[in-house]
């Protein structure tokens, strides 16, 4: 098999959104040719409808190419709707609905891969709160009827179709930020890892990072956006799977071309082939 994913995140169409980035990736994806291409979240920065019309309009475009894959990200949410409505946390949602569907956590069942979310962007939410104020409508959490419903999916996959994973929040700890993006982020990580996956795609955290989980390839692309950490290069990601491994392309801005070009690469043996025992997974 041969399966080819662009993972984009964290755009945030709005006051720091870079339309030269967008464009870039908008002509650059055809020539990629992906089998489908995943938005990881915060399509917007406000969730003001004008943002979401855009990341609208966007993925429309991008949908010539291949079928489009989209989460909510924290931006995405209208959390301060909550307090004030503690009975219809749904409402937090309403805009994102409006723009992408009623479905919150799609599922793509494709011949060569199986492809699942899980919702980690709640807004202001008991499973999400830690003991620091900032993390307030920041971070994310992974309930468990999350993981149980996403390791029910891929129990029921083929054996030969790849097992990819779409969240929002980083689930392994920033470089530069040294900062999770999941609270009580290492039982969020066993239920990952629980769920059979062979491949996680998340954002959030504003900077690129490949890198494993108990074998677990996982991907989590950086911001296109003019707020990338540390001031770094813009970046997203191409994923190419085939049978027995998985290979991650980074791709960097270069404002001399305006352009994104294919920068480092990271191949890893993947977590279950086909008619053979679960290995585990490491850098080659």
């Amino acid at each position: 098999m041969s399966f080819s994913i662009v993972h984009l995140s964290d755009i945030h169409f709005g006051d720091v959104a870079d339309l030269q980035k967008v464009a870039a990736v908008q002509n650059l994806i055809p020539d990629l040719e992906p089998d489908v291409t995943v938005f990881s979240g915060d399509l917007t920065l406000r969730s003001r409808h004008g943002e979401f019309q855009a990341a609208r309009l966007l993925v429309q475009e991008l949908e010539r190419t291949a079928p489009v894959f989209v989460i909510p990200g924290n931006h995405d949410v209208q959390w301060w709707w909550r307090p004030f409505i503690p009975f219809a946390s749904q409402v937090k949602y309403r805009k994102f609905r409006h723009h992408f569907g009623p479905v919150l956590t799609p599922t793509l069942d494709l011949t060569e891969a199986i492809i699942a979310s899980a919702q980690t962007a709640h807004g202001v939410a008991w499973g999400s709160l830690t003991l620091r104020l900032r993390d307030i409508a920041v971070k994310g959490h992974l309930p468990r009827r999350e993981a149980r419903r996403v390791k029910s999916l891929f129990e029921k996959a083929r054996p030969d179709q790849a097992r990819v994973l779409v969240l929002h929040h980083n689930v392994l700890r920033g470089e530069l930020s040294k900062r999770m993006g999941l609270a009580r982020w290492k039982s969020a990580q066993r239920r990952i890892v629980d769920t059979g996956v062979d491949v996680v795609l998340c954002g959030h955290d504003h900077q690129e990072n490949v890198d494993v989980l108990d074998g677990v390839v996982v991907s989590c692309a950086g911001t296109i956006s003019q707020s990338s950490r540390g001031g770094r290069a813009s970046a997203f990601h191409r994923i190419c799977i085939e049978d027995d491994s998985i290979q991650v392309e980074v791709y960097l801005w270069e404002h001399g071309h305006k352009t994104f070009k294919r920068s480092d690469v990271g191949v890893f043996a993947r977590r279950r082939t086909v008619n053979e025992p679960e290995v585990t997974a490491g850098a080659v």
